[in-house]
């Protein structure tokens, strides 16, 4: 069983990871166990079964982490026979894992035996003895063990857009920097690990290494005894309300000043990465979540009262439906505008591969960079988090809002909350009534928008003129 062998997981779905981090992705692999030991309880229940039916006296046992035959047999050699019958019950292990398939060889291996006792042909040979040797303890390559590994690692997971992205990954890093002819070796592995001086680098090798390892339950080398360095906080340039507004115009500036080479398909394309940047800013959105499946229909429903964005159900944390902070902003980024949506449908409109989606995403960060912006796309998510802090909305609801737990909220994005903005939240909290500072702010957001709304009506009056 493998990538093409999933009906194990027809109707189970893995929970929507919560944060997108560990705990989230810990959730999801619990779920995963959790569906896969149910599924292994019912086929070693089904083919205990199925021996009992076939009056086969052999029973099927699970013991650290495998399966043995159980049956009465001839007292091995060198046994004690207390009973004087001439048998005794024994547990035989094949080196068979308690997992599905390894349900279909015992059950197999349990027939053999049962026609063995059947015929009263049951020897004591190697095979039962435990005496032959392990083919798993064979040295191997890299690249000899990739086919195996991507078998034995969608038997414990779901295959999805995003697991085969995910072991893409692994493939990738063991490639380019492990080496697929490195032995899997102790002194091979620490080798490698040790020329390894870009942090990344080192820290996706010796996670990929870690997966391989566990999936094939390999035990010719360990990573317990490599130290890495924790890598160090990022550095980012959390945007002020005014700021947000101010750089939405960056989009339009670019559009006036590029050079006139640009091809005719692409002369409006600005107006759709300007219209995520809004989305983006206003709601706090993930840029991935702007471009899955994205619900236009509703977005521009009447029935969409409290201008509420659905986010699909296939994106890291599910679905939601994300509320704006600042109600204006729908208007003043000219969100629910038809022209930018059908640019929208245009860049997305049949790319529902996890890949494709990405490749959009990336795209998206180079578009901010292309017109200049001084921050990232998730740094408007993380500017989001911090105002509703400032704002003062409940934490359970900026998190929810936001598609991820509690946890990650207070323990994560509350790293990017300045001192600047910790000063003003206890300057508030210790005098609300003369609130100077926050009214500064709003005033320095007002003027930015007032700012902005008057480029926009002094373009729509010079193309009125034009037309």
């Amino acid at each position: 069983m493998g990538i093409s062998d999933q009906g194990i997981f027809d109707g189970f779905e893995p929970p929507a990871s919560t944060d997108g981090s560990y705990l989230g992705t810990k959730k999801q692999m619990a779920a995963t166990k959790q569906h896969l030991d149910r599924k292994f309880q019912k086929a070693l229940a089904d083919a205990k079964a199925r021996l009992k039916a076939g009056k086969v006296k052999v029973g099927l046992v699970v013991a650290k982490d495998s399966i043995q035959l159980q049956a009465s047999l001839p007292i091995k050699s060198g046994d004690s026979d207390r009973n004087g019958t001439g048998y005794k019950q024994y547990k035989i292990s094949l080196g068979i894992p308690a997992n599905l398939d390894g349900v279909k060889t015992a059950e197999e291996e349990a027939q053999e035996l049962g026609k063995l006792i059947a015929r009263k042909q049951f020897e004591w040979n190697d095979k039962y003895l435990g005496k032959i040797a392990r083919v798993k303890d064979t040295v191997l390559t890299v690249s000899e063990v990739l086919k195996d590994f991507e078998i034995e690692y969608f038997k414990s997971r779901k295959l999805t857009e995003k697991s085969k992205h995910t072991f893409s990954y692994y493939l990738d890093y063991l490639k380019r920097y492990v080496g697929t002819e490195t032995l899997l070796t102790q002194d091979s592995i620490d080798s490698v690990i040790a020329d390894l001086h870009n942090d990344h680098a080192k820290q996706s090798a010796i996670k990929t290494l870690k997966v391989l390892r566990s999936t094939l339950n390999l035990t010719t080398f360990t990573l317990d005894n490599i130290k890495i360095k924790k890598p160090q906080t990022q550095v980012r340039d959390i945007p002020s309300d005014e700021d947000v507004v101010k750089f939405y115009q960056n989009f339009y500036n670019y559009s006036v000043s590029r050079k006139g080479t640009i091809k005719r398909s692409c002369l409006e394309s600005w107006k759709m990465w300007q219209w995520v940047y809004g989305m983006l800013a206003t709601y706090g959105l993930r840029p991935r979540e702007v471009f899955v499946n994205p619900d236009i229909d509703w977005w521009l429903s009447s029935e969409n009262v409290d201008n509420t964005w659905k986010v699909a159900p296939e994106t890291k944390t599910g679905y939601r439906e994300a509320l704006p902070l600042h109600p204006d902003w729908v208007e003043l980024f000219d969100l629910k505008n038809p022209e930018f949506l059908e640019l929208l449908k245009n860049q997305v409109d049949g790319k529902t591969r996890f890949t494709d989606i990405n490749t959009i995403r990336v795209n998206c960060s180079s578009w901010f960079r292309r017109v200049s912006i001084p921050f990232t796309p998730y740094d408007l998510r993380h500017a989001w988090a911090i105002r509703a802090h400032i704002m003062g909305v409940p934490i359970k609801a900026a998190a929810d809002n936001l598609g991820h737990s509690v946890e990650i909220h207070t323990e994560v994005y509350q790293k990017w909350f300045s001192l600047e903005n910790r000063k003003k939240v206890i300057r508030l909290a210790v005098d609300k009534k003369d609130d100077v500072e926050a009214l500064k702010e709003d005033n320095a957001r007002l003027r930015a928008e007032v700012e902005l709304l008057k480029q926009a009506l002094a373009r729509k009056q010079v193309s009125e003129v034009l037309l």
